[in-house]
């Protein structure tokens, strides 16, 4: 297969989307911690639930937008946004007006990424699309070996200049974004904006009437609640409940687990992207969802840093053959002028698994926490057979 000549419209937003996720991974693994010394842990934990319904919103707003009035203004206008957010955020002294602010950087943020998404799916042809999603997925991921480790000081210790290097980034992201970028979106509805709004919840819910998309959704939520335990009942376990390492803290340990997450989708994302190219979707899906659910399941048989660390690699490589696969799915699936809408809908079964993540949190109060990661564990299994069901359907539809 001949490789990829990568349009400038992509190599501008892989260096602007890489070097503002270095600068997210900074804040983010924090924001809790911080949220929880600042207004109370009992608070904290009741209000970081709302964000997601924002990333929703936003989400299916941003992808209804880019196919109505284009790729390129609902990244601009998503990009500076949350620039000037990061300002108030960083000038803030009052802890609820930093909640407010940051709930709307996730916001204008998930309207911003369908955009960035139908953009690839434009430009690039069906059979480069995985190792294109996959090279934006290793960029982006850089951060995430350096930012928890720097943003352990920084964050705390220089959280305005963090939050303000932030904002200086996509300031200038932005300005790359329209100098040296083009319109993508292949035909419009001739809409305005103002029924566009009117009408988007007419077109979700025709998206999500389409029963195999439907059904893509919902095994996509129970396979991503394995994968998300590393930042929900992973640091809870390991910290609070995990036997204590005689040579390292527990929480040092988890901020090299998480880094080392990182350091793996950096290093291995593209060759096994490409390992993985002649793999049909079923079988992808399949033996991701297995490694998630079987890696995340072992975590609870040993806290020894060596040991985790390899169960870190057999989980972290279920997420990651995952990640370039399922935007490909759909990018392939949805029909050209509905694309940015299905990349959309897609994110619902983030939202959703988000949503239902925290509840190993909440069980952990009540059960042992080999009965949490067994919980974890079927969530898994149930998402292998859905998705071995809905490969079923296609593979009868298209016969």
């Amino acid at each position: 297969m001949e490789s990829y000549r990568w349009d400038l419209n992509l190599k501008v937003r892989l260096f602007g989307e890489g070097l503002f996720n270095l600068l997210f991974w900074m804040y983010f693994p924090f924001i809790t911690v911080y949220f929880a010394q600042t207004l109370g842990v009992e608070l904290a934990g009741l209000l970081m639930a709302v964000p997601p319904l924002f990333l929703l919103v936003g989400s299916l707003i941003g992808g209804s937008l880019a196919d109505e009035i284009g790729r390129r203004p609902v990244m601009l206008v998503g990009t500076f946004a949350q620039g000037f957010l990061f300002v108030a955020f960083a000038m803030s002294t009052n802890a609820y007006v930093d909640y407010i602010t940051y709930i709307g950087i996730g916001f204008v943020g998930a309207i911003y990424k369908p955009a960035s998404s139908a953009m690839v799916a434009d430009l690039v042809p069906t059979e480069h699309l995985r190792d294109v999603f996959a090279t934006f997925m290793a960029s982006n991921n850089i951060g995430a070996v350096l930012g928890p480790i720097l943003g352990a000081v920084l964050f705390f210790e220089h959280r305005q200049a963090l939050l303000l290097g932030c904002a200086v980034a996509l300031f200038g992201y932005g300005v790359l974004l329209a100098a040296l970028t083009r319109e993508t979106r292949p035909g419009s509805t001739g809409k305005t904006v103002a029924k566009t709004f009117r009408t988007q919840g007419k077109s979700y819910a025709t998206i999500l009437c389409d029963p195999l998309f439907r059904l893509y959704l919902i095994a996509g939520v129970f396979a991503l609640i394995p994968i998300m335990q590393l930042d929900v009942y992973l640091p809870v376990y390991l910290i609070e409940q995990a036997p204590a390492m005689s040579d390292v803290s527990n929480t040092v340990l988890f901020g090299w687990l998480v880094a080392y997450n990182g350091f793996l989708f950096v290093v291995f994302i593209i060759p096994v992207t490409r390992v993985f190219r002649t793999w049909d979707e079923r079988r992808v899906f399949l033996l991701s969802t297995f490694l998630a659910g079987f890696g995340t399941f072992l975590v609870a048989f040993s806290s020894n840093i060596w040991y985790l660390l390899v169960v870190t690699t057999v989980l972290t490589f279920g997420e990651l053959i995952r990640s370039p696969v399922s935007q490909s799915f759909v990018s392939r699936y949805a029909p050209p002028e509905s694309r940015g809408q299905y990349l959309a809908a897609d994110t619902l079964q983030n939202t959703i698994g988000k949503f239902l993540a925290p509840v190993t949190v909440l069980v952990s109060g009540f059960v042992s926490p080999i009965a949490v990661f067994t919980l974890i564990l079927l969530s898994a299994l149930i998402g292998m057979g859905l998705y071995a069901k809905l490969f079923h359907q296609l593979t009868q539809q298209d016969g």
